[in-house]
Formats: structure tokens, sequence, C-alpha cells
């Protein structure tokens, strides 16, 4: 039998990636990434017309692009014959959301819509349905509603009920158009199957599904407004099937476009951070997996259903099938930083990084380790893009404290980047005291493999030795184990990603080890922390929240 191989397709905010990898090691033999040519929208749509605050859209052509150029693109890297490419995967930033016709097509497609902002595709870090999440987080905790607990106590503006709701709030003749509103990756694996399956990786994290219990009851979404009652048996319809499970097969018609055989077995969606956990070879709980970049997901795997504080969900099935998969995160990391260099680097700064020869953040860097922790006298709350875990709040925002006339660019970038490890810590802690234990950590993403100091930062602010995932595409990765599980053993793939991981997932040899003399610095530094998180974030003085609204009032 010849060799088998499955590709992954990493969904991201900016751009699509392709992974071709080898099934009996994991290896992955060729990538390639195609940009979004539509970017992320949010200052205008394609038509010119401006969009308001807070709002994130995306392109789906542009996802279909992605298909089109870089499967095409890695075959040919490869030589590999379409008929060995045995299985396809796919994972995607998650909730990104979209209506669609009767035909599966997009409403941003029709002409009398193109200038609907709410035809277009919500991405996950559409924030302008707050209000709406902020009536479903009252009326469900007036009403008692049971699962509210499973989402650390508060629904995300990011997710799917906010974002429909919002569209039926402002734009009610496009809810009523939609036949259905579904996850991106979901509509993306539609395109190459010709059917529509929901996954229970975003249904349960994202829109509120439960294995047992299934969505919330009509009684409450009429409560939300009546409108919305029928709600999750019209527009969110269709089974929901555990991951791994085979969509679909691929048409004749995408095969075509994209260079593989018609028939290759096509797995249901996934969500990028879920997608990564097997493929750094977590499939047992008390192991931690922060997929890290310009957010961080951090996931862990736990044998019962617990409550904690900000988690964004926990879900049967949801990332390893027969585990309760447990899903937090941090809504700005690497984001953080990239700020950071583009609007708050002085001129001096970047010449001597040019001298050095030396990319800005590797420059930064540099010199942030020179510093010993708590030598800069600064700390800073990691907020600037809101707070997901554990006060799930995106109207709180940034602040940087103990600043001095000599205090330096590289001080600040070190106390952003412990900002972001106190974050981290916060939501290990909390994950740990009710009773989901935390053994060790796992770090995947763009992150841990350029920024060494950031990664023993983590190590020594959380007091965990950190494991880093050896793939550079971890969740494209993921994605082909998935693939590869969808095709079954006996076509030369896996019958579940638990045989799938065993002979698939790498890490590297080095890992990060906590350090005795930072961990007692950073104990110190973590409490100062915690006060002022707790100060700024649970309501003792909300001079942020009036900051923002003065500033929509004058803006």
């Amino acid at each position: 039998m010849s060799k088998k191989y499955a590709i992954g397709v990493d969904y991201g905010t900016q751009s699509g990636r392709a992974v071709l990898v080898d099934l009996s090691n994991g290896h992955e033999l060729a990538d390639h990434v195609t940009p979004y040519r539509h970017h992320v929208m949010d200052e205008t749509l394609p038509s010119g017309r401006k969009l308001e605050y807070d709002w994130a859209l995306q392109h789906p052509q542009d996802y279909i692009e992605v298909l089109e150029n870089s499967i095409p693109a890695v075959m040919k890297a490869t030589g590999i014959a379409a008929e060995d490419v045995i299985g396809l995967g796919i994972d995607f930033t998650a909730c990104t959301m979209l209506p669609i016709n009767e035909q599966g097509s997009p409403l941003c497609f029709a002409p009398q819509h193109v200038d609907n902002p709410h035809a277009w595709v919500k991405l996950w870090k559409h924030h302008a349905a707050q209000p709406e999440a902020d009536a479903i987080n009252e009326i469900a905790a007036a009403r008692g509603e049971k699962w509210l607990a499973r989402y650390g106590g508060k629904i995300s503006s990011e997710w799917m009920l906010a974002k429909v709701w919002q569209t039926l709030d402002e734009a009610p003749e496009i809810y009523e158009e939609a036949d259905q509103f579904v996850e991106a990756t979901d509509w993306v694996i539609g395109q190459m199957t010709g059917n529509i399956v929901r996954n229970s990786c975003t249904a349960g994290y994202k829109a509120i599904w439960h294995k047992q219990d299934g969505y919330p009851s009509e009684e409450f979404l009429s409560a939300l407004d009546p409108r919305l009652a029928k709600l999750t048996s019209t527009k969110l319809r269709g089974d929901v099937v555990p991951l791994g499970t085979k969509a679909g097969e691929l048409t004749a018609q995408m095969a075509a476009k994209i260079g593989l055989s018609a028939g290759t077995a096509i797995a249901v969606g996934n969500v990028d951070a879920h997608a990564a956990v097997p493929a750094v070879g977590v499939v047992t709980p008390g192991k931690l997996v922060m997929s890290m970049g310009t957010s961080i997901c951090h996931l862990i795997l736990g044998d019962t259903e617990r409550e904690v504080e900000g988690m964004c969900g926990v879900v049967e099935d949801g990332i390893v099938p027969g585990y309760f998969g447990y899903e937090a995160g941090q809504s700005a990391v690497g984001d953080i930083f990239e700020w950071f260099v583009e609007e708050s680097v002085p001129a001096y700064a970047y010449r001597e990084a040019e001298q050095a020869g030396e990319h800005i953040h590797e420059y930064l860097t540099r010199r942030a380790n020179e510093l010993v922790p708590g030598q800069s006298g600064l700390l800073a709350l990691d907020w600037w893009n809101g707070n997901r875990s554990v006060l799930v709040d995106t109207n709180l925002t940034g602040t940087m404290i103990g600043m001095t006339l000599l205090t330096k660019p590289w001080e600040m970038y070190r106390a952003l980047l412990e900002a972001t490890a106190f974050g981290t810590r916060k939501i290990v802690d909390a994950f740990h005291s009710n009773g989901v234990k935390v053994e060790e950590l796992y770090a995947c993403g763009g992150l841990p493999q350029k920024n060494k100091l950031l990664m023993q930062i983590y190590a020594d602010v959380t007091n965990r030795e950190i494991k880093i995932a050896a793939s550079k595409q971890t969740p494209a990765l993921g994605a082909a184990m998935f693939g590869a599980v969808a095709a079954g053993a006996a076509k030369g793939g896996y019958d579940n990603v638990v045989d799938a991981a065993a002979n698939m997932a790498r890490v590297r040899e080095e890992t990060f080890k906590p350090i005795a003399e930072n961990v007692a610095v950073y104990e110190k530094l973590y409490a100062e922390y915690n006060q002022l998180h707790d100060y700024y974030g649970r309501g003792d003085n909300d001079v942020m929240k009036r900051l923002k609204a003065i500033k929509e009032q004058v803006n």
C-alpha cells in the first residue's frame, strides 16, 4: 500500500494556510499561505460604506481562494498523487459566522445586500454585539438558566447568539432572508461536500449547544425576543456531530478546482486552537495547551463537567471525543506587542535595531532579556482588547503603572510580556482551584517559536514546565489528523484521534522550566497584578468604562 497523506487547512485572521502531512509520522511535507485579499474589514465595506466602531467583517470568497491557491501549491511542491491524499480537515477562528440562503450562498453575494454590513461574515473579533450579549447575560441570570455556568457565568459578544440577535435588531430583513446562520468553518466544509454539517466544537463553545440538553430553550429565546423563539430549530437547525466525523466527500466540481480526487474524505470543521490540542499529543487530562498568537486560547481536558469562573465553555466531545474540553482565553497577546511596536516605540530604538541587524521585536526582546524580574518597576494589565477570561468583559482596557521619566521602551515591552503571563496565570489558577488539575503546560502557535524570553516568563509566572510544539503549523496538523480520522484506518488513516496523535504528534526536546529566584519575584508582582485586576475589573473602579462612554459621546 502506498504512503498516505492528509491536508490540514488553517484559517486565521489574516490568511489561510494549507499543510500536507505524512500520516505515518506527522511530518509536514509542504505548506502554503494565501493572504485574504479583503483582509479584516473593520472600517469600510468593499462598497465603501463606513462601518461603525467595534465591527470586524470578512469576505467569504477569500476563504475559497485559500483552497484554490494553497492546496494546488502544496500538491505541486510535493509531487504527491491526488489519490494518495485520503483526507482533508480544516480549522477556523471562531465564532466567525455568516448568513446564507437556501442554496448555501452567503447573503453578501446578493447584489441587493452588498451594502448591508449584516450580510457579511462577522469575524470572531466583531464586538459590536456587546449590548445583545449584556442582555443575554442579564436575562439568563435572572431566569436561572443552568447553561450559563458552563460558560463561566457570561456569554461573549463574540459568540453566535449575540451576533445573530444583533442582526435581528439592526437588520431584520437580513435575519428573515437568512435560511441559516452558520460558522464559517461549517460553511467552507459545505462548499467542499455540498452539504452543511454542524460540528460539536463550534456548536458547543460558541452557540450554547450541549450534548445532553441541546440549545437553550424556546422559552429563553422568546424572553430575549419573541422573534428568536424558533431560532435553533430553523436558522441553527441540523445535527451536531463530534469532531473527526466525516462530513462528506469532496465533490467533483470542487475537486477539479483544488487538484484533489473527488470522493476524498472531508472531516467536519473545527476551531483553530482546539485542533492544536491533539497535534501536541495531548489526549488526556491535566495538560493545559496554550495556542499563542494574536490572542491565546487555553484548552484542557477533564473527566467531568465542572464550573470554572470565566471559562469560555466546557463541552463534551468539544476537543477530543470522550472527554470534556475546557476553554478559556485572552483576547489580546501578540496583538498587544504588535500595537506597542507600531504605536509606541521611539525612532531611536528602530535605528539601534537596524544598526544591529535586528527586527524591532528581536531588539526589544534582547534588551528586555537584560533585565531581571521587577527591575523596571512597571506593571501592566493586559486588556488592550478587553478581557476574555476570567472577567468576560470586552469593555475593559489596558493600563500600565510605574512609569517615570527614565522608563525605557524595552522595559515597557517586558512589562507587556509579563502582563500576558499574569493573565494566563489567572486562568491556570481558576482551573486548578476548581478541580480541573493543571499539571503541565504546552505551547503552540507563532509566539512560542519566536520568543524564548516570553516562554521563560510564562514558566516563571505559572511555576510550571512548558513544552513547545515541534510543528510550526499545529492547528493545521491537528486538522489533518481529523481528516485522517474521517478517512478511517481501512483507507490508510486512523479510526480515532488518539491513535492519530500517537503517531503524528510531536513536541520539541527543549522545554522551559521555572527559575526559582524569578518565581519568587513574580509571586510578588502577581499579587499586585491581582489587586489591580480586581480593582478595575470587578467594579471597584469603573473608570475604564466611564472613559469609553465619554469617548463614544464625543466621537
